[in-house]
């Protein structure tokens, strides 16, 4: 896959992975399709394919970031926050065991 690709390929990513981390929230929304389209805008212009691989990296780390580390959180009092994780986020809660299980 060329170079091209990759970077358009990482910007629909980052664009869809921003629509389901900031789903309802049109603020952050707004704030993260801005960001995403001033960093694409400001190296358009980059020709160095070895700069260009290390901002696919870059880009490609805040995605995983964004898709696995931000959890939204909505004001419901003063001084409370609901918070709100997405399906994908839960993870069983399994208790760490020092010892293993012996079966009978």
């Amino acid at each position: 896959m060329g170079q091209a690709a990759k970077v358009l390929q990482l910007f629909k990513r980052l664009h869809r992975t921003r629509q389901q981390v900031f789903k309802n929230d049109t603020r952050a929304l707004e704030a993260a399709r801005v960001k995403i389209n001033e960093e694409f805008k400001s190296n358009k212009n980059e020709a160095s394919s070895k700069k260009i691989e290390e901002l696919i990296k870059i880009g490609s780390d805040v995605e995983l970031l964004l898709r696995t580390s931000v959890v939204q959180g909505i004001h419901t009092d003063h001084n409370t926050l609901k918070l709100v994780p997405r399906k994908d986020l839960l993870l069983e809660n399994v208790p760490y065991c020092d010892t293993p299980t012996q079966k009978p």
